[in-house]
């Protein structure tokens, strides 16, 4: 081999060389464009992704893995996201397998403290009234967009508001649309700040906007203790396709109000759930190539999205208007909008909205009851579709 030849290969090997691929007669028009440039195209998607996450704080901790995830898997030659790639055998792990979504719940359930839903267990009731959200979007990607029953599950999940589960769904029954789903997700749970305050105030009265609710009572160590031995059991008894999720959840959160474990509840609250929330963004990012995320599919799934979520807040805010009407006590109907899984920042905005129309209306404790019950919503909603689709 010659000098010439010997520069030729190198260049070959570049990715440069490869970074814009040789057209293929058997496309055209935007498929053939899509071919050619969509590594260039998805290392500026996820460029646009990092500044999200870093700039504007989008759920930064899972947006930057998973948009440095997408650059690693559309370097040209390199094969990370390959199957025998560093990220193609994380995501078969941790991912495929379902490992990581289920560790991250016990981090979630360890720093989760259900004592306002116990206080108040008729909130429970405005969480699952936020699942329909979930069962809407799945019967519009089903009957209006012509997506297959799998991925319509896959993509209403995303108006639960909880990114793992959504994971998790989506890893069992529509893996292409990972990558999508999980950008969506976690962009809509970091954009609840701008989503739900309209849908709060359109819904409801300055009148009702106002109402102060009575203090909650003091839930004890027993009762925390014995709330997610009863939750588990419940689900044992009528979803068992929701115990991996529920149990994980559950498990975390008994060794957090045990007082037993303090050791093992920190692990979990900190430095287990870090280093898993690493991989887990890593490995989705890796389905951010050009082929599975620059289709109409995405665009499709960016919309139904937020109709999913538009449809929990709406839902939530509209019980919680009825349980006010049959309740003896006040129900400020603002915490329905809290019933959605995003925690806590979803009781934050209920209380921030609350304090612009009371000063003295601090909603934050009794928005927590709806927004742990969304919690455990999700994932039973979870089960159902996982069931549906088996």
């Amino acid at each position: 081999m010659n000098i010439t030849d010997s520069l030729q290969s190198l260049y070959s090997s570049t990715g440069i060389a490869n970074m814009i691929l040789p057209p293929n007669p058997e496309l055209s028009g935007a498929e053939q464009f899509l071919h050619q440039f969509g590594s260039p195209i998805m290392i500026l998607v996820c460029l646009f992704l990092l500044w999200l996450g870093i700039k504007k704080q989008f759920e930064p901790l899972l947006l930057v893995p998973i948009a440095f995830g997408g650059l690693l898997s559309n370097i040209p030659l390199a094969g990370i996201a390959e199957p025998t790639g560093f990220l193609g055998i994380i995501y078969e792990a941790g991912i495929h397998q379902g490992i990581f979504p289920l560790i991250i719940f016990m981090g979630v359930g360890a720093m989760t403290d259900f004592g306002p839903l116990i206080a108040n267990p008729k909130t429970a009731l405005l969480g699952g009234a936020a699942q329909f959200g979930i069962f809407g979007a799945l019967l519009l990607a089903l009957c209006v967009f012509g997506f297959t029953m799998p991925q319509a599950a896959s993509i209403g999940i995303i108006g639960g508001a909880d990114g793992p589960t959504s994971i998790y769904v989506t890893s069992k029954l529509a893996p292409e649309l990972l990558g999508a789903i999980a950008v969506a997700a976690y962009s809509y749970m970091a954009l609840v700040p701008v989503i739900q305050p309209p849908i709060m105030k359109l819904l409801t009265t300055k009148a009702e906007r106002q109402i102060e609710m009575t203090q909650l009572r003091e839930v004890s160590q027993r009762e925390k203790i014995v709330f997610p031995l009863l939750v588990l059991g419940l689900c044992i008894l009528l979803l068992p396709d929701a115990c991996p999720l529920i149990g994980a959840l559950a498990f975390g959160n008994l060794c957090k109000e045990s007082g037993v474990v303090e050791r093992l509840s920190k692990t979990l609250q900190n430095e287990l759930i870090n280093i898993v929330t690493i991989f887990l963004g890593l490995s989705v990012g890796s389905k951010l190539s050009a082929a599975q995320f620059l289709t109409i599919q995405t665009l499709f799934i960016l919309i139904l999205g937020i109709v999913a979520f538009g449809l929990a807040t709406a839902m939530g805010v509209i019980f919680a208007k009825i349980m006010n009407k049959c309740s003896k006590t006040p129900i400020n109907p603002l915490i329905g909008a809290a019933g959605v899984s995003a925690v806590p920042m979803a009781a934050r905005v209920v209380n921030k909205v609350g304090l612009e129309y009371n000063q003295n209306n601090y909603l934050l404790m009794h928005a927590m009851g709806p927004n742990v019950s969304g919690v455990i919503g999700s994932a039973v909603a979870a089960g159902v579709l996982l069931a549906l689709c088996h």
